[in-house]
């Protein structure tokens, strides 16, 4: 793996497609299957449960998401390993979460 340097005050914010409306992101790392994103939720935020063929970690860095009755706040990490469901996630003032996706 190269090198990889990213300021992502340089980066723009745009929309996340297949994500709830007003779901903005910036891409830090695409290489196919292993991704980096800062993901902006809004409020109101809905997803539903589903699963992923690759690792996914979450580590919030503003607000806060629940998953059912669970509310995780600033601060908190996660690691969703491959093949797990997990969600349905929603979100009442919205979030700013590093996401990565890793095989």
């Amino acid at each position: 793996m190269d090198k990889v340097f990213v300021n992502i005050n340089d980066l723009e914010w745009v929309s996340a497609k297949n994500y709830h409306k007003g779901t903005m992101r910036k891409s830090l790392r695409d290489d196919g299957d292993n991704k980096t994103i800062l993901l902006k939720i809004p409020s109101g935020f809905e997803m539903g449960s589903h699963v992923h063929t690759v690792n996914e970690q979450h580590f919030i860095l503003e607000g806060e998401y629940a998953i059912g009755s669970n509310i995780f706040k600033k601060g908190t990490y996660q690691l969703f390993p491959k093949g797990f469901t997990h969600g349905p996630f929603h979100s009442k003032n919205g979030a700013v979460i590093l996401v990565i996706w890793d095989s």
